[in-house]
């Protein structure tokens, strides 16, 4: 074949080289290729809202925070996020997609984009020293694994948790606001004065596991779950003062800009 290709004008080689480069498969785009926003037209709350699904082409996220939403832009934890108290109160509907197949990596900067022209967002970056808890494997080594892209996952009794370290992480420091319990028939409330926990063990991909926890009278959260993390899911929580990268709205619309 490299002696007929010698034997022909030089001209067709070169057609040859532009034809493969044109026929490789294109990146994916850094916008949404038709995305709709919307406020939620009812408020769920807390407990219910910021559910995001992704498919490769493109994510659905109903009632989600335009905090919550930041987070899963840059890949930051909730705590690493510095604006108004609205962004945990307003919640969104939001159905966009990409025009190729895409990976949810793939997507940060399509909604990095998607933010910052329907929200108007701008931040900056700034570094804070304040106490956090960082989540960290334990000696014993890690007692989960991430699940594969088509492993089936079932919720049996527990505590159910599906998602990344860094959104348990999330959790974590909602649980650890919370006091302990004086009657059982008295439900805790957690905190508004919470501690950051940062995820710290360096595990990636998607983690589906069940807890076996119980409140106990008398017991404060924090101390339920420095058993249940080591014995459980062997990772643990290490309380020091350190610098917090956070990411810092300067700038964001209540109402996003007309579809």
């Amino acid at each position: 074949m490299l002696n007929r290709m010698h034997a022909v004008p030089v001209f067709i080689p070169l057609v040859l080289s532009c034809s493969v480069v044109l026929s490789q498969t294109a990146p994916p785009e850094s916008t949404f290729e038709v995305a709709s926003v919307r406020p939620s037209p009812r408020l769920v709350g807390p407990d219910d809202n910021n559910q995001i699904t992704y498919a490769t082409d493109g994510l659905v996220a109903s009632h989600v925070t335009l905090r919550h939403l930041i987070a899963e832009a840059y890949h930051l934890q909730l705590d690493q996020i510095s604006g108004p108290r609205w962004l945990d109160r307003n919640e969104y509907d939001i159905n966009a997609r990409t025009a190729v197949a895409s990976t949810r990596a793939q997507m940060a900067p399509m909604l990095q984009n998607l933010l910052a022209s329907r929200f108007n967002l701008a931040t900056h970056r700034e570094s804070r020293k304040m106490r956090v808890y960082d989540l960290v494997i334990a000696k014993s080594g890690p007692k989960i694994h991430p699940i594969e892209d088509r492993e089936t996952t079932t919720s049996n009794s527990g505590l159910h948790f599906h998602g990344e370290l860094r959104q348990f992480a999330d959790f974590l420091a909602l649980q650890f606001s919370m006091p302990a319990a004086e009657s059982p028939d008295k439900p805790v409330r957690a905190s508004d004065a919470q501690i950051p926990v940062i995820d710290k063990t360096g595990l990636q991909g998607i983690f589906d596991f069940n807890l076996a926890m119980r409140p106990e009278l008398g017991t404060d959260v924090f101390t339920l779950w420095q058993r249940v993390l080591p014995s459980q899911l062997g990772l643990r929580i290490e309380s020091r003062k350190e610098d917090l990268s956070l990411l810092v709205v300067d700038k964001a619309s209540e109402i996003p800009s007309p579809n």
